[in-house]
């Protein structure tokens, strides 16, 4: 997991804002339950790479009056995410190459 959580992170937010709960439940949701983190985990992610500029954050509207943090791609982040899935598809031939010979 270490080192590809800000792949995944970027890949759920393609599609849209969300806040970190709503984050982690998709993760977990879209990855069939393998990638069942604690918020722990992915807060301080989010912080990074919003520092980084691939994310923003803003204030909305959640349950009753309460607000929550939403974050965002930036264009730099949809470049980013671009870059990294490429550098991962290649990543994973690369394993898979090794793996399959290896047998």
């Amino acid at each position: 997991m270490k080192g590809h959580l800000d792949l995944l992170v970027l890949a759920i937010l393609r599609s849209g804002p969300l806040h970190g709960y709503a984050l982690v439940e998709a993760l977990r949701a879209r990855s069939g339950g393998v990638f069942d983190l604690p918020e722990g985990t992915v807060y301080p992610a989010l912080y990074r790479l919003e520092r980084a500029g691939v994310l923003r954050s803003g204030w909305a509207a959640g349950v009753g009056r309460r607000r929550r943090r939403v974050y965002e791609l930036t264009p730099l982040g949809f470049e980013t995410l671009e870059a990294r899935t490429e550098e991962w598809h290649e990543l994973s031939v690369g394993i898979a190459s090794v793996l399959d010979a290896a047998s």
